[in-house]
């Protein structure tokens, strides 16, 4: 049995089947079987990443995404939990650059089997285009791009082709 209350802008379900006592700071996420929760997401940036990773929801699994969530570390942040995908190397690059002080907890049977901080690695390679339209991996041939990272903490990329340097706001995603 499901009991609706509103509270200021939101409705909230409360239901009878587990009781458990709540002050109103308090916020309960439900935890998941298997699956990844990406934590420390700088806040604001949790529906860039979701962009990202492709992650839409039409595979039907249950997406949890908490956005300018109060942090003791930070001020705010962002949370996503997705059940039943784990994260590959392809999409924590992705997240290096849009998430880059982020966590990446792997839970399999309700358990934290793996936590990993998310890092640049020194190339990327197949993830962006490039931006310049007469770069030869835009040029229909089968090349892949590779970005070279330049610089870690500023973010940026250079790609390897055309030596163009690229902007980690404006990169498009193959």
């Amino acid at each position: 049995m499901e009991k609706r209350i509103a509270h200021s802008n939101s409705i909230i379900y409360m239901s009878t089947i587990q009781s458990i006592p709540m002050s109103e700071s308090d916020l309960i996420v439900r935890r998941i079987k298997n699956g990844t929760v990406i934590d420390h997401i700088e806040a604001g940036k949790g529906l860039k990443v979701l962009n990202a990773l492709e992650i839409d929801g039409k595979d039907g699994n249950v997406i949890t995404i908490a956005l300018n969530v109060p942090s003791a570390k930070v001020s705010k942040k962002d949370i996503i939990k997705v059940e039943n995908r784990f994260l590959k190397d392809d999409d924590t690059n992705k997240l290096a650059l849009i998430a880059p002080k982020a966590t990446v907890n792997i839970i399999k049977d309700y358990k934290l089997v793996e936590k990993r901080r998310v890092t640049l690695p020194n190339e990327i390679e197949r993830i962006f285009r490039c931006s310049n339209p007469d770069c030869i991996t835009n040029s229909g041939e089968d090349i892949e791009s590779i970005m070279d990272v330049v610089d870690k903490m500023g973010l940026v990329l250079r790609c390897r082709y055309c030596t163009r340097i690229l902007d980690v706001n404006e990169l498009k995603y193959y």
